[in-house]
């Protein structure tokens, strides 16, 4: 038992001396602070003493973040899918930085919807999740990294179990499987400049990504407008089976993300952050290694969880 507690306490030891020095002078912009992760990473830096960015899509999330936080964190209004949004931004984020740069950048805003089998989606569907979650995130990076260079600090990129297997169709996964491909590519690049990058891939917590009306609303509007031919092909009974397991594993989504927003502020404060990071023990346990089998067998596995359509062969 003894033996046990030195080990936790050479742990605890080991992780605070591999901190960042002076994280109180230092700048983290994050995106997408309304409400989940950003919004509790925010508050978690600022209590660690870091000063903290905090872009936000609304007033009144803007408003309430800084209500209740300190003067360590300030807040300003993006849209990352309006470049015009991203340039006043990346301008209100150097005239705070000034010459020091900034040490972070926490590319965290997302939407998850619309999602669903790609047949019954359209090009304007996938568009939606495409420009905030990867388009966005580019636009905001390019902006910000001349700051983040002459800090010699880090990109954090937030993706997704769904950026390793695609576990359903629409934007979201082929967005994130497009973060993925970003982060690794501008991680390589920006080595050289002493710049580090992580990608964090979550499982499946409970957040607003999927916004505030029921997922079963959103897939009935969708099977709704569908052609009739397209509608015969699949039936009622797969529509309902798909709702159905779809809603189920909403429902069983981690509520708590602390896992999330501990390995975010890792990346960010210390001196040696991992490429990447798996919160959760279905990340673990269930994607990462999905995405690890040989492609035939991945594909078998996930059959089994889908129904098959009225005119399956």
């Amino acid at each position: 038992m003894a033996a046990i507690t030195d080990l936790g306490f050479m742990y605890r030891w080991f992780k605070n001396c591999n901190l960042v020095h002076n994280l109180s002078e230092k700048y983290v912009f994050i995106t997408g602070c309304d409400s989940g992760f950003g919004n509790m990473l925010a508050r978690q830096l600022v209590e660690r003493g870091l000063r903290v960015l905090a872009a936000c899509l609304t007033e009144e999330g803007a408003q309430k973040l800084q209500q209740d936080t300190s003067y360590q964190l300030q807040t300003t209004l993006l849209d990352i899918t309006k470049t015009e949004s991203v340039k006043a931004a990346a301008q209100w984020v150097r005239d705070q930085v000034g010459e020091q740069g900034l040490w972070a950048l926490v590319n965290n805003a997302g939407v998850g919807l619309p999602s669903g089998p790609n047949e019954w989606l359209t090009k304007e569907d996938f568009v939606k999740v495409i420009n905030v979650n990867l388009v966005g995130t580019i636009d905001v990076t390019l902006h910000m990294l001349p700051m983040v260079k002459k800090a010699r600090g880090r990109v954090v990129n937030m993706s997704s179990s769904g950026g390793r297997v695609a576990l359903i169709g629409g934007g979201y996964c082929v967005s994130k499987f497009g973060i993925e491909a970003f982060s690794d590519s501008i991680r390589r690049e920006m080595h050289y400049f002493g710049v580090k990058v992580s990608i964090i891939e979550p499982g499946n917590y409970k957040t607003s990504i999927l916004g505030k009306e029921g997922i079963n609303k959103k897939l009935r509007k969708m099977w709704e407008r569908l052609p009739q031919e397209t509608r015969d092909s699949y039936g009622e009974e797969y529509f309902r089976i798909y709702t159905y397991k779809l809603s189920n594993m909403l429902e069983l989504a981690e509520p708590r993300i602390t896992d999330v927003i501990n390995s975010m502020e890792h990346a960010i404060v210390s001196r040696t952050p991992r490429i990447r990071y798996n919160p959760g023990l279905d990340a673990k346990l269930l994607y990462i290694p999905l995405a690890k089998l040989p492609t035939p067998v991945t594909d078998f596995i996930l059959s089994r969880y889908l129904p098959k359509p009225a005119d399956s062969v």
